[in-house]
């Protein structure tokens, strides 16, 4: 089946009652029939559930659905984009391990790779995403993972994922992609040589805002490490929410479809609009990856970044004179929503490391909605008007 029809109709499990649509597994445990049949659960020798914080049906549906659409063996669903992330590292690095990552990544990563696995002993450089001819140097002999996003949040640079994966596999470690902003309905990193590919669901993957969720796919083998890092430390994902989002990936496709068709348009318009100094999409000519975008994504995703010419006092104004867009700093709504990721998204970095991303203090990410775009672009254009 192609992608689209694969997230429709992979069902994990159907009750007596033969329903069409997956019921709820609203449990914490699950009973066994006698001592044999329990023993043998706990010994890994049969393949059932035995608590919600290892397995739930409705969290494997999602996972099996999930890896399907990324084209890996293997999915471990989490509780929030963090604790896949967290998970993705501390399953593979430990004490003297060296961490290669890309230097623009989200504030919560960076806050994790610099206080967190430092505190554990584990080092870390960052790579200029827009400089790739430096990466190959910064790998050392303890180099065990690459990490990097792509499109990263909020500059939306890109990183050749054909040639990082080439360089992963030359030196041996392991290569992991955040794959957030682009899911696998544009781009499928495990074709291009990850090991690893991260998600916060929390974003385009539910696409309404609704619940919070993470996933790391990847090799079989790489995932059950995974499995039982959280097994024991307990970032699982709810059932409930695992539910959601395995509607939410029936609808995915045709979503992103759309995100990525009003957010071109939108691009387009604002960078000739006389208030924006520069904007940033993937597949706009202007952007400088843009063949690359070209090679490895279906279409451009839904994100703009735009850079207003009257800096952070004329963004402060037009935040304010936002009317229907939300002002919010989640993305991968249905609604489009508008954020200031210097003193949201990435307050936490100095000016220093927000500059060295491309974070100007005018940069103003608009995650494009579905509405109808004359809505999205009238908001949007009476905002900058009322702003100059």
């Amino acid at each position: 089946m192609k992608p689209e029809s694969k997230a429709i109709r992979i069902q994990n499990e159907r009750t007596g009652e033969k329903e069409h649509s997956t019921p709820l597994f609203l449990t914490s445990s699950f009973v066994f029939d006698n001592a044999e049949e329990m023993r043998a659960a706990f010994a890994d020798e049969k393949d059932v559930n035995i608590y919600s914080r290892f397995s739930n049906p409705n969290v494997t549906e999602f996972e099996q659905k999930l890896a399907a659409l990324e084209e890996t063996e293997d999915c471990f669903a989490t509780a929030s984009g963090m604790s896949a992330i967290t998970a993705s590292f501390l399953a593979f690095l430990k004490a003297g391990d060296h961490l290669l990552a890309c230097s623009s990544i989200f504030g919560s990563t960076h806050t994790v790779i610099t206080k967190y696995l430092t505190r554990w002993g584990i080092e870390y450089s960052y790579a200029d995403i827009n400089q790739p001819e430096t990466w190959e140097a910064l790998i050392r002999p303890n180099t065990k993972m690459i990490f990097a996003e792509t499109p990263t949040n909020p500059g939306l640079d890109l990183v050749d994922l054909e040639w990082l994966g080439q360089l992963a596999r030359k030196h041996k470690v392991l290569l992991n992609i955040d794959n957030c902003f682009a899911t696998p309905a544009l781009q499928q990193p495990a074709k291009f040589g990850a090991d690893i590919v991260t998600h916060s669901a929390t974003k385009f993957i539910d696409g309404q805002g609704r619940v919070m969720g993470g996933a790391v796919c990847g090799r079989k083998d790489l995932v059950k490490e995974v499995y039982l890092f959280c097994r024991a430390t307990g970032p699982s994902l709810s059932p409930f929410n695992a539910w959601v989002l395995s509607k939410s990936l029936e609808t995915l496709h045709l979503r992103m479809e759309r995100h990525s068709e009003n957010a071109l348009k939108l691009a387009g318009l604002l960078e000739h609009h006389p208030s924006v100094k520069s904007v940033k999409y993937p597949w706009l000519l202007s952007h400088p990856q843009y063949e690359i975008a070209r090679k490895q994504m279906k279409a451009g995703g839904g994100v703009v970044t735009f850079e207003l010419k009257g800096g952070l006092e004329q963004g402060r104004r037009f935040l304010d004179a936002i009317k229907m867009c939300s002002l919010t700093a989640n993305l991968g709504d249905t609604r489009t929503t508008v954020t200031h990721p210097a003193s949201t998204t990435h307050a936490k970095l100095t000016e220093a490391e927000r500059l060295s991303t491309g974070i100007t203090p005018g940069l103003v990410r608009i995650s494009v909605g579905l509405e109808h775009i004359t809505d999205i672009v009238a908001d949007l254009e009476q905002a900058l008007e009322q702003s100059k």
